[in-house]
């Protein structure tokens, strides 16, 4: 089981994550969704498409822009489609 935590909080955990260049990527149904707000950040990769963010809260503590995922990802990404990695000071570990 893999888990992402973040001010001492399970925010998502998975047994069915997806890595990609080292990331691990949670399903959107194994996030805890009441941890997350959508940010309006948005970035571009070459071959992975233009990536959304959340910001993380927990316990009144803002991670801003802490989880990103791809709501439409090009053909070579496809099998991360909606799926959600971290960083910012998320711990991911199993």
């Amino acid at each position: 089981m893999v888990k992402a935590i973040w001010n001492g909080v399970i925010i998502a955990e998975s047994d069915q994550t997806e890595v990609v260049e080292g990331n691990h990527y949670f399903p959107p149904h194994t996030l805890h969704q009441e941890y997350f707000q959508p940010s309006a950040k948005t970035t571009i990769c070459s071959w992975k498409g233009t990536a959304s963010y959340y910001d993380v809260v927990v316990a009144g503590q803002r991670n801003p822009e802490a989880a990103w995922y791809y709501p439409h990802p090009k053909p070579a990404a496809q099998n991360i489609q909606g799926y959600v990695a971290f960083w910012r000071g998320v711990k991911v570990e199993s």
